[in-house]
């Protein structure tokens, strides 16, 4: 029967390294798993960019979620937060409650999670475990040059609004689980749902080029109006602009919009930048391999709100709200 500690040790210590050395200074030097905190510090001439989120079971994921998926995600999550401020990836922390040691189920975890990790060279340095309901809770921290991070609070009147990739595939994949609508034959919407892709090349390439940024967690809807109410700017969407796949594409018309305006769990990038900067951004876009869609304009008069249009330019009446985590979607 594994222990605290054995479990520790055997799927996560032995597989986590120390955070990458940046520093000259010998006293600077990081240190990773095996004392009561680990030390870590930015570069000289950077800041520290720190961020936690939580998955719980029934809220987040489901009980019956791949173990390997959910290791990638609530790591993908983290790393989402760390691209939509321009942040490189350093380290993280991981606190996790179990309801028991299935050492099946963690093999798998470990497997996602570490994969993920390695790829973006984010180094596992300290964590907790215990018993309780399944709880996973991960701390992530990265690096920005001092001045150069991507806020919600720095739209421009004027500004384009972007967003990356395609919007939606998530928020139908829960309802094809939920059976609000069939899958469409040979959709990846369970995958979007569950392996989310960080997009932290973007976010690395928008420094100095984008204005304000956040990763949409929540939904488009509700996450653009963070930028909004932060920046005191007003912002006109095109609702028809907004890129979904053509599986959502498909749904009817209400169940599209709900999914690509509302729905959560997308973690791409929505960011304002200057008109001039059109032709670097579809440079960037080549260069990451990841498509940058223009879907509005922001606007300085009036308190901060979205005026949705159709493609033809006319009003659209809606109702929509992200993700609130104290009440269903």
């Amino acid at each position: 029967m594994l222990s605290e500690f054995s479990l520790i040790d055997r799927f996560f210590a032995r597989r986590a390294s120390a955070p990458a050395p940046r520093h000259e200074d010998e006293a600077a030097k990081p240190l990773g798993i095996g004392d009561d905190c680990a030390l870590i510090a930015p570069p000289a001439g950077h800041q520290l960019a720190i961020s936690t989120d939580m998955l719980v079971e029934g809220r987040h994921f489901f009980p019956d979620v791949d173990p390997y998926a959910l290791g990638h995600k609530a790591l993908a999550v983290n790393l989402s937060d760390l691209a939509a401020m321009g942040a490189k990836p350093h380290a993280f922390t991981l606190a996790l409650a179990l309801p028991r040691a299935d050492e099946t189920w963690l093999e798998a975890f470990s497997d996602g999670l570490f994969a993920l990790a390695e790829r973006h060279d984010c180094a596992l340095v300290g964590g907790d475990t215990t018993s309780g309901p399944l709880n996973i809770c991960i701390t992530v921290f990265g690096d920005v040059p001092n001045g150069a991070a991507l806020r919600r609070d720095a739209a421009q009147p004027g500004d384009d609004i972007y967003v990356s990739g395609a919007l939606g595939d998530a928020r139908a994949g829960l309802g094809a689980i939920r059976g609000e609508w069939p899958a469409p034959e040979g959709s990846d919407w369970r995958r979007a749902l569950e392996r989310p892709e960080p997009r932290v090349a973007l976010g690395l390439a928008l420094r100095g080029v984008a204005h304000a940024a956040l990763d949409i967690s929540d939904g488009l809807a509700g996450d653009l109006m963070h930028i909004l109410k932060r920046s005191g700017m007003r912002a006109i969407v095109d609702a028809d602009a907004v890129p979904c796949s053509n599986a959502v594409r498909a749904l009817p018309e209400a169940a599209r919009r709900q999914c690509t305006l509302a729905g959560g769990d997308d973690y791409e990038l929505c960011f304002t930048a200057p008109v001039a900067a059109r032709k670097t951004l579809a440079n960037i876009a080549t260069s990451v391999n990841v498509p940058l869609t223009r879907i509005g304009t922001i606007e300085s008069s009036g308190a901060p709100a979205i005026a949705w249009r159709d493609a033809a330019g006319a009003p659209l009446s809606l109702t929509l709200q992200g993700f609130d985590h104290f009440h269903a979607d």
